[in-house]
């Protein structure tokens, strides 16, 4: 819903923590390197189960209306952790200290204040309400993990997403696991081929990241427990079942391939119904292959940009390419794997237009059938910093992105979560290679329309003016042989 003529004022905090709107200064967004306005459709009431945070060493900065003029202030900058299934279209505006430290890894908002609430800048993308928690008393979800880790005493991956995931870290995927709803999760890998500089489970010694929100698990589970995780909550959620290896307690669960075809081909085997899906990074072109085989469903694809570059920047691939994402994706498509990618999106560098162009040609290029747009978890200034040297240009706006996406690719969706899709998606995105911008393809439907078809034309049916002036009866030409003999190395 736009939020059309409303202009909130700047929210700040003062040295002791309160949080109070500006009497004079209006909100000013961020959008990569730019300070403007929030656009009126990029602009909402803060949703429930938001949290607002301070960020410290970091002086806000609003816009006069009187003068036209940003001024930064003495308070600090305030921001929204906005909830699942809302997407940023701004960051927060302000002036950092040359001492201010690194912020954790959360995604920050723009927020303001009007009309008796707090607006924030971003959009609803996804109606799913399956990370809702609102109204479900948070004794029952601790009696019913602790009732599952009695039933499982003996199954690590059960005890650590109840313990670990659940209770320790609320993990959303894991406490809708123990109320039988929804999407299950299925951690398995301790290791990653990738050094992402935003990795929310573990940071390489060095980093700026102080913390990360969760630790990474310490233990691979067998096959037989990642099973029984699955049969557990197929028998709870019976409608529509997602089970979803690769979660952010864990590292690229294609390290572990041969654990997870193992997995599957024994949940199908059993009879095991619904979508199973894999949260990757995409880089192992050849196990991708092996688990579509094996009965994988979905396959989400983590990206931050579809420029190498940029991508490179951040994801740090570690023995594998951004050729072999395009590749796994490929493989996956033919398989008849519905694939989403989980677009990390940062206001002001994803709508940019060199970045929107290279995320339309990989859509095209490989059938891909679906973005997720999640926000990417980072201190602003450290993943712009990260991307100096590269060039974006202005952005565009997120509804303008989406617009524009739904336009060059008419069949991709969007939302925030993984889709339910059955237990074999019915894909509607192009085969790899075969798309065709719709007025070449009319085009090309009307010639062929018109023309003979090729089996059914011959030379005998031209006239004498159309065969070349060298040619003989039979089409050939004198200083060679017969085209009908012609070496096939020339093909």
């Amino acid at each position: 819903m736009a939020s059309a003529h409303i202009r909130p004022r700047l929210v700040v905090a003062d040295a002791e923590g309160n949080i109070y709107d500006h009497p004079d200064l209006l909100l000013v967004c961020r959008r990569g390197h730019e300070f403007a306005l929030p656009r009126p459709d990029e602009l909402m009431p803060l949703p429930e189960e938001s949290d607002i945070f301070l960020l410290p060493g970091r002086r806000a900065v609003g816009l006069d209306p009187e003068t036209g003029e940003a001024e930064a202030l003495e308070e600090l900058a305030v921001s929204a952790f906005v909830s699942p299934a809302h997407t940023l279209t701004g960051h927060p505006a302000y002036v950092s200290d040359k001492d201010a430290p690194t912020l954790p890894l959360f995604a920050y908002g723009a927020i303001g204040y009007a009309r008796g609430r707090f607006y924030v800048c971003a959009k609803r993308v996804d109606e799913d309400k399956r990370q809702v928690f609102k109204g479900i008393p948070p004794a029952r979800i601790k009696k019913n993990a602790h009732a599952i880790m009695q039933r499982y005493p003996d199954n690590r991956l059960m005890q650590h997403l109840m313990a670990n995931c659940a209770l320790t870290y609320s993990c959303p995927a894991a406490r809708n696991l123990c109320l039988g709803r929804h999407e299950a999760p299925l951690p398995t890998s301790r290791a990653c081929n990738a050094r992402c500089v935003g990795c929310i489970s573990q940071q390489e010694k060095g980093s700026k990241v102080c913390a990360t929100p969760q630790n990474r698990m310490s233990f691979t589970p067998t096959a037989q427990e990642i099973v029984e995780v699955m049969q557990h909550h197929s028998r709870n959620e019976v409608e529509r079942p997602i089970f979803s290896f690769g979660q952010g307690c864990e590292g690229e669960p294609l390290t572990e391939a041969r654990l997870l075809e193992e997995s599957i081909r024994t949940f199908r085997a059993g009879g095991g119904r619904g979508t199973v899906n894999l949260n990757t990074n995409a880089s192992l072109p050849d196990a991708v292959a092996a688990l579509a085989d094996a009965g994988l469903t979905s396959m989400r694809v983590s990206l931050n940009s579809a420029r190498e570059e940029t991508y490179g920047r951040y994801y740090r691939p570690h023995g594998y390419s951004f050729a072999d994402v395009r590749q796994s994706i490929v493989e996956a498509r033919k398989r008849g794997v519905f694939v989403s990618l989980n677009l990390l999106f940062f206001p002001g560098i994803t709508d940019t237009e060199p970045e929107t162009e290279a995320l339309v040609e990989l859509v095209r290029a490989t059938g891909v059938s679906f973005i997720q747009l999640r926000n990417l978890n980072i201190d602003p200034e450290m993943y712009l910093e990260l991307l100096e040297g590269i060039t974006f240009g202005p952005s565009m706006g997120l509804v303008n992105f989406r617009k524009r996406l739904r336009r060059e690719c008419p069949w991709l969706g969007f939302g925030y979560f993984n889709p339910y899709v059955g237990d074999k998606a019915e894909l509607s995105a192009p085969m790899p290679g075969a798309w065709q911008p719709p007025a070449l393809s009319a085009a090309l439907a009307e010639s062929a329309e018109a023309e003979p078809e090729a089996e059914d034309f011959d030379d005998a049916d031209l006239p004498d003016e159309a065969l070349p002036e060298d040619a003989g009866q039979d089409g050939s030409h004198d200083d060679g042989p017969p085209s009908e003999n012609r070496c096939s190395c020339e093909d």
